[in-house]
């Protein structure tokens, strides 16, 4: 190969790896991450509408309205329930009112409820109580130990009972196990209904009773 031609061949060569510096140049600076790996993002998020048109009211069901937590898009969403339990045996009775809560919780969702996409975690056989001798007012005890109890299941059921006749007031509720341990102040907040496989925040309890 003649000298003239062996250096025309060098520029060729080194203009072609300029050329590919700058375009590497150019993608990068348009923020786009270069990559030899094909990437897949996968399936486009499902949107669900956690909503149940007409709540309680469309059901037609006789009975006390009531309101429960149910997991839909991995957060707590309420829906409006009725119980067939009686109006005047659940007005002031907080043993009562959390048992048909409970009941509302343990039992599948409708079909309306399913296709909004709400399900729930709380499984039977599960028993709400009265407190033991010596308990602050107004203290439920479950049939299993709380920190039992799968997280968002356990969290379903503060939730529900809190914000409702059963609760403790301030959006907590007063809840023990069976056995002869002390039972608890657990409050619901906002950050336990967007994460309910969270910890669940927990209070002082009152004074017992004497």
């Amino acid at each position: 190969m003649s000298p003239s031609r062996n250096g025309r061949h060098r520029r060729g060569g080194a203009l072609l790896v300029m050329g590919v510096a700058l375009a590497a140049g150019l993608v990068s600076g348009c923020g786009i991450r270069t990559t030899s790996v094909p990437v897949d993002a996968g399936a486009a998020p499902t949107r669900v509408p956690c909503d149940v048109t007409g709540g309680a009211e469309a059901a037609g069901t006789q009975g006390v309205p009531l309101r429960v937590y149910l997991l839909c898009g991995a957060q707590l969403e309420r829906v409006e329930r009725r119980s067939p339990l009686p109006e005047e045996k659940a007005v002031g009775d907080p043993v009562r009112t959390a048992s048909a809560l409970l009941a509302q919780l343990e039992s599948e969702p409708s079909e309306e409820e399913r296709q909004a996409g709400f399900a729930t975690a709380v499984k039977g056989p599960l028993v709400v109580a009265g407190g033991h001798r010596g308990d602050p007012k107004g203290t439920l005890r479950l049939s299993r130990q709380p920190e039992d109890l799968p997280p968002t299941a356990f969290a379903q059921i503060v939730c529900t009972f809190a914000e409702s006749a059963a609760g403790a007031g301030g959006d907590t509720v007063v809840l023990g196990g069976p056995g002869p341990y002390e039972p608890r102040r657990y409050r619901c907040t906002q950050e336990l209904k967007e994460r309910p496989d969270s910890t669940v925040q927990t209070t002082p309890t009152a004074p017992t009773a004497s």
